[in-house]
């Protein structure tokens, strides 16, 4: 059994997608980021850097395993099931980068644009504007790619397109004011969304956890 430990985040979300993509039985412990249970002693044995997600899995090979960051537990998810990454050859690292991609990139900077032009009480125009200009360019980015197949990693379906469907999906709901501009001009993205969002694990992961 696998024990996933997340909340409700475009980070939190990425590895229920996955479980229920890959039919693997787990159970949930929701950690409530808003009340800092992320730095209780416990989960820092499991998440050394106080970070949702993370999972424990109790079937792993040699014994009990946990695993933190998520595109570190996505790739061990797909090596344990063999699935949504291709063992080895191009392919593999086709998903790899754009897994690499939204961890560095499309992530951290939506991330500070999300914390800078909508959370934060006082506003900071020159941050509001470096982060705005970053999201565009990433997402343009991303339009791009997605002009020349139908998922990131080419013809196929994989943990690439887990890791960057939460965080894009905030890019056009959470983020929308800041971003309305870029919105327009992105339609493969918006395909994408479509694409990926109509796959019944994907709506089953994104209600984890159900608090």
């Amino acid at each position: 059994m696998i024990t996933l430990y997340t909340w409700s985040t475009p980070n939190g979300y990425k590895i229920p997608i996955m479980l229920e993509e890959c039919g693997l039985p787990y159970k949930v412990v929701p950690v409530n980021i808003g009340k800092d249970e992320q730095f209780a002693s416990d989960f820092l044995k499991i998440s050394p850097n106080n970070k949702i997600p993370a999972i424990v899995d109790d079937e792993a090979p040699g014994g009990s395993l946990s695993v933190f960051e998520s595109g570190a537990i996505l790739t061990y998810l797909a090596e344990k099931t063999g699935r949504f990454l291709a063992p080895s050859g191009p392919a593999r690292y086709e998903a790899l980068q754009w897994l690499h991609w939204q961890i560095g990139g499309l992530g951290p900077m939506l991330g500070q644009l999300g914390f800078f032009a909508v959370r934060s009480d006082e506003k900071a125009p020159l941050a509001i504007e470096r982060f705005t200009d970053e999201a565009d360019r990433l997402l343009h980015v991303m339009d791009r790619r997605l002009g020349e197949g139908p998922y990131l990693a080419g013809a196929d379906y994989s943990i690439a397109d887990i890791a960057c469907y939460a965080w894009t999906r905030a890019a056009t709901t959470f983020l929308k004011e800041p971003l309305t501009g870029t919105l327009g001009s992105v339609p493969n993205v918006h395909d994408w969304l479509k694409r990926v969002g109509d796959r019944p694990a994907v709506q089953r992961g994104m209600e984890v956890p159900k608090t």
